[in-house]
Parts: C-alpha cells; sequence; structure tokens
C-alpha cells in the first residue's frame, strides 16, 4: 500500500480508503473486514454519525480500539436526526455541531478524531462560526483537523478562502470530472488534500451493468467502462484502473472506497497495490467521453 499526505496535516493517508457506510451494524464479519484491511495498510477509515444514526461510528470503534493509534478516522457531523430516527435535517449550527462532535467522540470509543468534517454545507451556513467551533476542538485536542465533505465549487470555494481546511471530500470519477473544472485547481493552490468518493461510480466501472449515471446515458456509461477494460490488464483490473484514474491527480491524497464485503475489500485492497497509469493511459480514459460539469452551485 502506497501512502500520500494530507494537504499540510501532515497526516500520512493510505491511497486507498475505506468508506465505512455500507457495513450493517449487525453485519457479523464487519470488525473483521475493518481488521483486515488495518492488515494489508489500509489506514483511513471513515464513517459519519449519520450512517445507522450513530451504529457505524461504534462498529467501526470498536474495531480499532487496540490499535487506536495507527489509523486514521474520519468522521462528519451536521445532519441531525429527528427524536424517531426516521429522518434528518441540515442543522450546521455551531451548538449543534459542537455536541456532534462531543457524541461521535463517545460512540467511537475514543479520545480524539484525526479528522472531523462538515456533512455537506451550504452557502448560507455561519462558516465563521463553524470554523471558531472546530479550532476550539482542535485547541482541546478533541480533533486533530477539520474539513468539509462538499460537490459545490461556491462551498468549496468559500471555505479555502477562510484558510484553516485539512481536506474537502468530494465525489469524483470518470463518470464524474466535474471537479476537474475548478475544484482540483483550488484544492492544488491551497495544499488542501481532496478525499475521492464515489471513484467506482457506483460499481458501474468495476463490471456493474451500464445504466444512466448523473448526465450520461447508459450507453455512454457502457463505452467508458469498455474504455477501462481496454486499459486494465490482469495485473491491474478495471476496478483498479477508475482508482488509478482519480489517483492520478496528484491532489487527490486518498480514493474512499465503501466496503460491505470480502469482494469489495479484496478490490480495495488490489486497487492500492496497483501500477499507476501512464500518462498515454489517463489521457485515453479521458477522452472517453466529454468532461461533465456542475452545473448549480457555481
Amino acid at each position: 500500500m502506497k501512502y500520500r499526505s494530507l494537504g499540510k496535516s501532515g497526516l500520512q493517508v493510505s491511497e486507498v480508503g475505506f468508506g465505512c457506510m455500507s457495513l450493517s451494524p449487525h453485519q457479523p464479519d464487519g470488525i473483521r473486514l475493518i481488521r483486515e484491511a488495518m492488515a494489508a495498510g489500509i489506514n483511513y477509515f471513515d464513517t459519519a454519525d449519520l450512517y445507522d444514526i450513530g451504529e457505524n461510528e461504534k462498529l467501526l470503534g470498536k474495531a480499532i480500539k487496540e490499535h487506536r493509534d495507527s489509523v486514521i478516522v474520519a468522521t462528519k457531523g451536521g445532519n441531525q436526526w429527528n427524536t424517531q430516527g426516521t429522518a434528518w435535517t441540515w442543522n450546521a449550527s455551531p451548538d449543534y455541531l459542537r455536541q456532534a462532535a462531543e457524541d461521535s467522540l463517545r460512540r467511537l470509543g475514543t479520545s480524539y478524531i484525526d479528522l472531523y468534517q462538515l456533512h455537506g454545507g451550504t452557502i448560507e451556513d455561519p462558516i465563521d462560526d463553524i470554523i471558531a467551533v472546530f479550532e476550539r476542538l482542535k485547541e482541546q485536542g478533541k480533533i486533530r483537523h477539520y474539513g468539509i465533505s462538499s460537490i459545490r465549487p461556491n462551498v468549496i470555494s468559500t471555505w479555502l478562502q477562510r484558510g484553516g481546511l485539512t481536506s474537502v471530500m468530494m465525489q469524483y470519477s470518470l463518470l464524474d470530472r466535474r471537479p476537474e473544472e475548478t475544484c482540483l485547481e483550488l484544492l492544488q493552490t491551497t495544499t488542501t488534500g481532496m478525499l475521492a468518493r464515489g471513484v467506482l461510480a457506483k460499481g458501474l466501472l468495476a463490471g456493474k451493468p451500464a445504466t444512466a449515471f448523473l448526465d450520461y446515458s447508459a450507453e455512454q456509461v457502457a463505452e467508458a467502462a469498455a474504455v477501462v477494460k481496454a486499459v486494465s490488464n490482469p495485473q491491474r483490473q478495471s476496478a483498479a484502473t477508475a482508482v488509478q484514474y482519480v489517483l492520478h491527480q496528484p491532489v487527490v491524497t486518498c480514493a474512499v472506497i465503501g466496503i460491505r464485503n470480502q469482494e469489495q475489500l479484496d478490490q480495495a485492497i488490489a486497487a492500492g497495490r496497483s501500477a499507476p497509469l501512464s500518462e498515454k493511459e489517463w489521457e485515453i480514459l479521458a477522452d472517453a467521453l466529454p468532461a461533465n460539469q456542475y452545473d448549480v452551485h457555481r
């Protein structure tokens, strides 16, 4: 497994991370999968208080309890469940985020969170007040770094202007190249790490039957998947090629892959150990379809 620095944080993050969202809190092999990933060199584990109403954080906490200092734990807050646990609403108020971080610490069973992320965000949020909360949590040693998870260019650029961000998580793949328009350059110039999610485009780049995705038709998706397969080989299969497309960007620190079973874990490990793309291979993939762009929140 290879590692990259996350922005200016000094954290060395595995190029492939474990997205815990898909794990069920009642899944009997969930803890084993997390520990097997650790043994394979994956050190970045991503969860959120939203997932299974906090039960996902508890599962991760149990899995890493004896290995806490050797892993990077990332969680998120900002989505508040109602008292019935049937729906959530956006709540970026400083008081709520302060309490949400405390609750995440308790569920994870840890005294500190390596990366605490705002789980979404709008341009109307009280950004300066949120930053003040995050900075206070850093001073208290409860979080080491903070970031945002957002696909909104106007939100991302506004946060980057304030400074202090370690990372931005956003969706990025061969079938979602919207970050290439402006966001990648913004992150590069501010030395902010990027955590890429959705890199396999719901498995459409790794063998699942083609369906429409974003503004691409099923036919276009099939065409892109065929190009991925053509660029692949026995040592770097389609899933790994799709991951390496994203990792070809120097600003991308980690491709966070959702994992819920052994097959997906094996794919993730293989992707992290696979050879990077040559410039020519990347160009072939990039030419497979016209790049899409954001049409809102610009």
